[in-house]
Parts: C-alpha cells; structure tokens; sequence
C-alpha cells in the first residue's frame, strides 16, 4: 500500500467565491463524512490541518511570506491517504467535498 498526498485547491480569496453561511455548515457535513468513509476503510493514513492561511516560499532569490495573491487559487487544506496506485488515489479524489465547490484536487504519491 502506497501513501498519496492529497491537496485541496480552490479559490479562498474573492468574496464572491465564498459560500454562505448554510452552505458552509453542509460542506463542512460532507467533508466529516468524506473524512469517516475513508477512515473506516482504512485509507486515512494521516490527516492534516487545514491551511491556516500562512506559508513561506523558498528559492534562489530567497525566502517570501505567504499567502501568495497573485494566484487564484489557494491550497485549502492536505491529507495522506493510503491506496494501491495513483487510479486507486483518484477514486478516493473523486469523492472529495472540494469539487461541490468549484476546487479541485492535486494527487502526489508520497515517498
């Protein structure tokens, strides 16, 4: 069994992007369920905290604060979940709450 590094993007900036706050509370629903499915199957290898809204960047020019405004989309939130193979890691993708709100998710095999 390989672990997979899942990160959830979707636009967390604009306003208009944001969902209210009912809609939250039932997306916030689907994610604890999402979460409990995958950890009675055993597939949650690790969950992660969700993006505080901070981060470094780091390369050759040096060290940038975060979050970075000139992309549209921003990472929401990670996990490491367990599966087979990467077409194993992207049924369990499928599933994820993000794409009821436009987002998508980024699949990385973990070593």
């Amino acid at each position: 069994m390989n672990e997979f590094l899942l990160i959830f993007r979707r636009d967390f900036i604009s306003k208009e992007a944001q969902p209210s706050p009912e809609e939250l509370q039932q997306h916030l629903q689907q994610w604890q369920n999402w979460f409990g499915g995958l950890a009675a199957q055993d597939k949650l290898a690790r969950p992660l905290q969700r993006w505080d809204g901070q981060g470094k960047l780091v390369s050759t020019k040096g060290i940038t604060d975060g979050p970075f405004v000139e992309i549209k989309e921003s990472i929401g939130g990670l996990v490491i979940v367990k599966a087979n193979n990467y077409d194993e890691a992207v049924e369990i993708a499928q599933g994820c709450p993000i794409l009821n709100f436009g987002g998508n998710v980024e699949i990385r095999m973990a070593m």
